[in-house]
């Protein structure tokens, strides 16, 4: 009878248990899909203003214009301009990263570091000395990738006058082109959206890779040395 009452028992938590997990991965769906609706909008006079960033850089298909938090519902151009530049500077970052991960998931390394390992391991295997390297060199990287003519880092304090950058995160400075200016209009946001795109697909797959090795099955993902 007292193992009729203990199985009896642990049948009910298993069962409270799965109940528990259903309920919290339909609330997660329901969150996912939540996340990426268009957002509804009361006033008539918002959506219209709304409509106007349905037209632009990354707004595409399939879900066209998102702005489920409301970020932008009052149509404030300087401001969607200011997030589009901070996705597409997230994006950069993300797909420097992704590339340094897999270089040195490969086994590359400078000469001298060979036997520092790769991924999160190499944050307790780095001397001081290359921490202060890679410090000053994020910080000249940051300093460079800007527009110089807005320097530093959008202050306006210098006198090269107006600034030949066409949107935000245009660091050609009047030096580098590569064929830029003679694209048309159409293919300039082509090239712009495919870089959109590449670093919002970097910063998932820089994500799944930090995630899986905290897991420790990035080697299903990534076999050693590919």
């Amino acid at each position: 009878l007292h193992h009729c009452v203990v199985f009896h028992f642990l049948s009910l938590q298993i069962n409270q248990y799965h109940t528990m997990m259903k309920l919290t991965i339909l609330a997660a769906l329901a969150g996912s899909a939540a996340a990426f609706a268009p957002s509804p909008v009361a006033q008539s006079s918002r959506t219209a203003l709304n409509a106007d960033f349905s037209k632009e850089l990354g707004a595409q298909a399939p879900f066209g214009f998102v702005d489920a938090f409301g970020y932008v519902a009052d149509g404030d151009q300087e401001e969607f301009d200011r997030l589009r530049w901070v996705e597409l500077k997230h994006g950069r970052v993300a797909m420097l990263a992704v590339v340094g991960y897999l270089v040195t998931y490969a086994g590359v390394r400078f000469p001298g570091a060979e036997d520092i390992p790769s991924g999160f391991a190499a944050l307790d295997n780095l001397p001081g000395m290359v921490w202060a390297q890679l410090i000053a060199t994020w910080a000249m990287m940051e300093a460079a990738n800007q527009d110089q003519y807005a320097a530093p880092w959008g202050m306006n304090q210098n006198a090269l006058g107006d600034s030949p950058a066409e949107f935000k995160g245009d660091f050609r400075n009047g030096a580098l082109d590569f064929g830029w200016d003679k694209l048309t209009d159409a293919q300039k946001m082509k090239k712009r959206a495919i870089e959109l795109n590449q670093g919002r697909a970097a910063q998932m797959g820089i994500l799944g890779l930090m995630v899986h090795e905290k897991l420790g099955n990035v080697d299903q993902l990534l076999p050693p040395h590919f």
